[in-house]
C-alpha cells in the first residue's frame, strides 16, 4: 500500500450516528446562542424572531444539498474533495485553502466570547469602551484556550466525539432552560403589566433588518456547523446513511432552539429596556447579555448557570471547529494541494500536524478581528461563499454523472440547489461591502500567490493549471464585490436600494451557474476524478 493511501486509511472508523449529529449540533450551538439574540434584536426588534426561521430556511436548502454530496465522498475533508470533482485540481485546491479560512477563525471567535462574558466578573480582557477589543491578556487567554483545543484534538476521535456528546447534553439542556424561564417571567410578569415589547417602538427597526440581521447578528454563523458532520465522514461507519441524518437533524434541533432562545429574550425585555431605540438595548453586563438579563430579572440561579455555560458551549464549539479544520488540511495535504506532511498522524490516528496549524493560525486570527461581531462577520461571509460550491457541484453531477449510485438522493434537487446558490450569495451581500473587500481581497492574494508559484517556482505550464475551468469564478467574485460595492449594505456606495440589490443577486446567481456549468470538466474526466478521489479511501 502507497504512502497516500497508508495515510488516509489509518484514520479510524468509529463516528457513529448519534456522535455524528452531536458534533454538528455542538458546532452550532456556541457563542451565537450567548450573543445573537441580543444582536439580532437590535437590528431587526421582534422581527428578529423571523430572522432566526429564514437563516433556517436558507442554511437547510444548503445542507440538503451537501447531505446529498457527503454521501458520494465520505471520506474526511470531504468538502476538499467535491470540490475537485467537477472543475479539475486548480479549483479543488484554491477551495481547499479557502475552506481552511473559513474554519480557523472559528475556534479564536469561540474562545474570544469565552473571555467577553468572563470579563464581566474579570475584567481584565477587554479594553474599556472598546465595543469588545481584547486586551493583551484577553489576546493570551484566547491563544491558551485554543491551545487546550488543539490538545484535546490530538485524543482518538472516539473518545472525542465521547467528551463532545456529554457537551452537547448540556449545550442543548442549558439554552432551553433559558428560554423557557425566559418566556415564564414574560407570561407571569411583563405581559399582564402591559410590558410587552411586541408592538414598541416600532419606527427602530424595519423589514430589512430580518435579512441584515443574517449576518450581521451572528445567525447564519450560529447555523453554520452542520458541516462538522461532513468532515468526519472518512470516520464514520455507515456514511451513506449516517452524515445525511446527522447534517439535516442538526440544522433542525439547532433551529428549534435558537428559535425559542430569540422568543425567550424578547419576552423577558421591558418597554423601558428599548425607550432610546433598539439599536441601544444595553443593560448592565451586557457583554453577556443573557446573564445580566436573568440578573436583572432577580434570577440569580439562572445567570449563574448561564456563566458557567460561557465556557463550556463556545468551548464545546471551538473544539469540533479544530477537529473539522484539521480534517480540511489533511485532505488539502492528501490531494496534493497542500504539503504532505499535513497527512501525518499520531498514535491515536489523529492529524497532528494539521491541529497544530489550526493553533498557530487561529492565534493569528484574533489579531484583525479583536472583537466577537467583527470576527463573525468575516466567518460568515468567507464560510458562505465557500459552501456556494455545493449547490453547483450537484446540479453538475445530476447532469454529467445520472447513473452514479447516490446513497442519499435530495427530492426536487434541480430547484432546491440553485435556491440554496441564491441564499448563500444573499447572505456575502448582506454582510456588506467592507467585509466582502477584505473577504475578495484576501482570495485574490491567495490566488495570484498560488498562480505565482504554479507557473514560475514549479515551472508547470499554463495548459495544465486549468484555467477554462476555473474562469468562472471571476466573474462570481467579481461580480459579487461590484453588487456589494454599488449596494446600500455594510459601506456600500448606496445607488442600489436594498431590494433591488437583492433581486440583481439573484439574477447573477443563476447566470454564474450557467457559467460553472459551461466550464465544468467534460463527463469522462469527471468520472475519472471520481475514481481518483475513491482511491484516497
Amino acid at each position: 500500500m502507497g504512502t497516500h493511501q497508508a495515510a488516509t486509511s489509518g484514520l479510524r472508523r468509529d463516528a457513529r450516528v448519534i456522535g455524528l449529529l452531536f458534533a454538528s449540533t455542538t458546532s452550532m450551538i456556541g457563542s451565537g446562542w450567548l450573543f445573537g439574540a441580543f444582536h439580532a434584536s437590535r437590528i431587526a426588534g421582534p422581527l428578529s424572531l423571523w430572522s432566526w426561521v429564514v437563516g433556517a430556511v436558507i442554511v437547510m436548502l444548503i445542507a440538503l444539498c451537501f447531505a446529498e454530496l457527503a454521501a458520494l465522498f465520505p471520506r474526511s475533508g470531504a468538502l476538499v474533495h467535491m470540490s475537485h470533482a467537477t472543475h479539475g485540481d486548480a479549483l479543488g485546491r484554491l477551495w481547499g485553502w479557502m475552506l481552511f479560512l473559513a474554519y480557523v477563525a472559528v475556534p479564536a471567535v469561540e474562545a474570544e466570547a469565552v473571555v467577553t462574558y468572563a470579563n464581566n466578573y474579570l475584567p481584565y480582557f477587554l479594553q474599556p469602551h472598546s465595543a469588545g477589543m481584547l486586551s493583551v491578556p484577553g489576546f493570551i487567554a484566547c491563544s491558551v484556550l485554543l491551545g487546550v483545543f488543539a490538545l484535546l484534538n490530538l485524543m482518538a476521535v472516539r473518545k472525542l466525539l465521547g467528551v463532545n456528546s456529554v457537551i452537547t447534553w448540556w449545550k442543548i439542556a442549558v439554552p432551553l432552560v433559558t428560554a423557557l424561564a425566559l418566556v415564564a417571567v414574560g407570561a407571569h410578569i411583563h405581559w399582564p403589566a402591559g410590558e410587552s415589547v411586541w408592538n414598541a417602538n416600532r419606527s427602530g427597526y424595519s423589514f430589512d433588518g430580518i435579512f441584515l440581521a443574517l449576518p450581521a447578528a451572528g445567525i447564519v454563523f450560529s447555523y453554520l456547523g452542520f458541516r462538522t458532520a461532513i468532515d468526519l465522514g472518512g470516520e464514520s461507519e455507515n456514511p451513506g446513511r449516517n452524515i445525511p441524518l446527522a447534517v439535516i437533524g442538526s440544522v433542525l434541533l439547532s433551529a428549534a432552539v435558537y428559535i425559542l432562545l430569540q422568543l425567550g429574550y424578547l419576552s423577558a425585555l421591558r418597554p423601558s429596556d428599548i425607550a432610546h431605540g433598539w439599536s441601544s438595548v444595553a443593560f448592565s453586563g451586557d457583554a453577556g447579555p443573557f446573564a445580566a438579563l436573568a440578573a436583572s430579572l432577580g434570577m440569580g440561579w439562572l445567570a449563574t448557570v448561564l456563566y458557567v455555560d460561557a465556557y463550556i458551549s463556545p468551548g464545546g464549539t471551538g473544539l469540533m471547529y479544530v477537529t473539522g479544520g484539521s480534517r480540511i488540511l489533511f485532505a488539502v495535504g492528501e490531494l496534493g494541494a497542500g504539503p504532505r506532511w499535513l497527512t501525518r498522524l499520531n498514535d491515536s490516528q489523529v492529524p497532528l500536524l494539521s491541529v497544530l496549524v489550526m493553533w498557530v493560525v487561529g492565534v493569528l486570527f484574533l489579531l484583525p478581528f479583536p472583537a466577537w461581531q467583527k470576527m463573525v462577520n468575516y466567518i460568515t461571509s468567507v464560510t458562505v461563499l465557500t459552501y456556494g460550491l455545493g449547490p453547483v457541484v450537484l446540479l453538475i453531477l445530476r447532469d454529467r454523472q445520472p447513473e452514479l449510485e447516490r446513497q442519499f438522493r435530495l427530492p426536487g434537487a434541480g430547484l432546491i440547489a440553485p435556491l440554496a446558490f441564491i441564499a448563500s450569495n444573499w447572505i456575502v451581500y448582506w454582510t456588506g461591502y467592507v467585509t466582502n473587500s477584505f473577504l475578495f481581497i484576501v482570495v485574490a492574494v491567495g490566488f495570484a500567490l498560488y498562480a505565482a508559484w504554479y507557473h514560475v517556482v514549479a515551472g508547470k505550464p499554463a495548459a495544465e493549471f486549468g484555467w477554462k475551468h476555473i474562469s468562472w469564478l471571476l466573474a462570481w467574485f467579481g461580480g459579487m464585490w461590484v453588487l456589494s460595492a454599488v449596494g446600500d449594505v455594510g459601506g456600500g456606495y448606496g445607488l442600489l436600494g436594498f431590494w433591488p440589490g437583492v433581486v440583481l443577486v439573484a439574477i447573477w446567481s443563476l447566470v454564474v451557474i450557467w457559467l460553472a456549468k459551461h466550464s465544468a470538466l467534460p463527463a469522462d474526466d469527471i468520472a475519472r476524478e471520481m475514481v481518483r478521489i475513491e482511491s484516497t479511501l
